[in-house]
């Protein structure tokens, strides 16, 4: 095993995987955007759309910069410092033109798109990864006031909570994106709130909101405020409960759970999937079972399908331009075009849903896609074609985007190679190797927080009868979730050669051996295996 680094890699021996973490932080550190505000320098990153930085963008793609970037709190503080007295996040952003040549001012712009109701559990979710990776108590105890008040605002503004289902609602969005349907009585794409708004519940917003509660109670736990975690977890459980009975079709969630009587001539709302279900799953909403048949929904569309990938922002689309612009045809943008994000997502789901061999291929998939064109696009018409400019509702169409990039490498860390970060700097962590799911028998992995220089490595190797794993870490309670070979169980499991206590389980069709133990310097695991 290497000496600990400072930077993040895998080595496999196999170039489709060890050149995936490199490749995708090319993308992205091309996707970083640096603004000066009041004097302040603030470091962000963006989507290819415009360069502007969004919470929204900017709280996915901090699951893959997370790990090279030094700066995490500079776009946090700024979204902080610039909230609503009633608790109300900006959206965005910017210092740059945004529609040229009519606009070329370099005045300093924010904006909250009224329809959106997902913007404030991601501004608590940016916080909490800035948190994670740079360890900096004082500085998220400051934001606390903050987070709160986002949530509060969302829990009570009469555009955002509806009483009756106890779920945050919207204006009827495809999915989470930021313009509303409203049957032609606006000519183009409609961002207000109005009298003639059709009004729903989104389950993606939902299970947003559902992670941030967790994730407050997580914070407050770690500074002893149990009294506190107690709350918001109550308020996640409810959601949850709501959600599931509200917006489960019984395969997948509903994509919109009308308030308002609105009838979308020729969709047939029961069958459309949107891009929000794997990540209700990678939130934690749905049960096991419930995660079971969102992911096999997805297999049969992948079978059935003509697209070159069943990522879809949603399927099937609407009509061609319903949402007021023409651009926004079947098979385009979020009208059904084919999105990384949300492959990224779902390869996550399916690694922690029994589904490994799908999860490898969704890896795959992409990387040899990026691997021939050096390029990654937002979203994809069906076909394979990247988005374009004149194409696009978008100012850009750059081949860099962060968006779905970070949702492969998410996939990739936390999932194939299966470290994840239960509360920060490595100190609660999961380590879940599913090599074997890839047909990799050796494997080096080290994660490291750059921002704070916390990291963690392992080595595994898989022999006949035996697992050996070494792990490295300055101070951590560990949980191991190990994938075992075929239909292998652990017979016996040591730490450092003493006995340790372990459980065998079953993930579907998937034997795991699990077994916890606090870790201090490097130490050396080893799993004796039997039928």
């Amino acid at each position: 095993m290497s000496e600990m680094s400072e930077k993040t890699f895998i080595k496999t021996g196999h170039s489709t995987f060890d050149d995936l973490i490199p490749q995708i932080k090319a993308f992205l550190e091309q996707d970083s955007l640096d603004v000066v505000i009041d004097g302040k320098h603030i470091r962000g990153y963006r989507t290819p759309d415009a360069k502007s930085i969004w919470i929204r963008d900017f709280s996915d793609i901090l699951r893959g910069v997370k790990y090279f970037e030094k700066d995490l709190k500079s776009t946090v503080e700024h979204f902080a410092e610039t909230q609503a007295a009633n608790g109300r996040i900006f959206d965005y952003f910017t210092t740059f033109p945004e529609k040229l040549p009519c606009e070329r001012e370099n005045w300093t712009k924010y904006v909250r798109v009224p329809v959106e109701a997902d913007v404030e559990y991601r501004f608590v979710k940016a916080a909490y990864l800035a948190w994670q990776a740079t360890g900096d108590d004082p500085w998220i105890q400051d934001l606390l006031p903050h987070m709160e008040r986002a949530l509060h605002y969302v829990l009570s503004h009469p555009w955002r909570w509806d009483e009756d289902f106890g779920l945050v609602k919207r204006a009827y969005t495809i999915d989470t994106w930021d313009f509303a349907y409203t049957a032609g009585k606006h000519e183009w794409l409609q961002f207000q709130i109005t009298d003639d708004t059709y009004w729903g519940i989104m389950h993606g917003d939902n299970s947003g909101y559902y992670e941030a509660f967790h994730l407050l109670a997580r914070i407050y736990e770690y500074f002893q405020k149990d009294d506190i975690a107690r709350i918001w977890k109550a308020r996640a459980e409810e959601l949850r409960t709501n959600m599931n009975r509200i917006c489960w079709s019984g395969t997948f969630y509903w994509h919109f759970v009308k308030l308002n009587p609105v009838n979308i001539p020729d969709v047939d709302e029961s069958t459309q999937l949107s891009l929000s279900n794997p990540m209700d799953i990678n939130r934690g909403v749905p049960t096991h079972l419930m995660a079971v048949s969102i992911l096999q929904e997805y297999i049969r569309r992948k079978e059935e399908t003509d697209a070159f990938a069943e990522w879809f922002s949603i399927d099937p689309p609407f009509p061609d331009g319903v949402f007021g612009d023409e651009k926004l045809k079947k098979g385009a943008y979020v009208n059904g075009g084919i999105l990384p994000l949300v492959g990224g997502e779902l390869a996550k789901a399916a690694f922690e849903h029994g589904f490994e061999s799908y999860g490898v291929d969704i890896l795959l998939r992409y990387a040899q896609m990026i691997s021939e064109s050096n390029a990654t696009y937002l979203w994809y018409f069906p076909d394979g074609r990247p988005c374009t400019t004149e194409e696009s509702t978008s100012p850009e169409a750059s081949p860099t985007d962060g968006w779905g990039s970070s949702a492969m490498l998410y996939a990739f860390i936390e999932g194939l190679a299966g470290i994840e970060d239960n509360l920060k700097l490595y100190q609660k962590c999961r380590i879940s190797p599913r090599w074997l799911a890839a047909g990799i028998n050796e494997a080096e992995v080290h994660v490291c927080y750059e921002s704070s220089g916390a990291a963690i490595n392992y080595s595994i190797s898989y022999e006949k009868d035996k697992i050996h794993l070494e792990v490295q870490i300055a101070g951590a309670e560990c949980q191991f979730h190990i994938l075992l070979p075929g239909k292998l169980q652990a017979k016996t499991a040591s730490v450092k050669g003493q006995n340790v206590a372990f459980t065998n389980q079953k993930i579907r069709d998937t034997n795991y051996v699990d077994l916890e133990h606090k870790i201090e310097g490097k130490v050396s695991l080893v799993i004796h295996l039997e039928e």
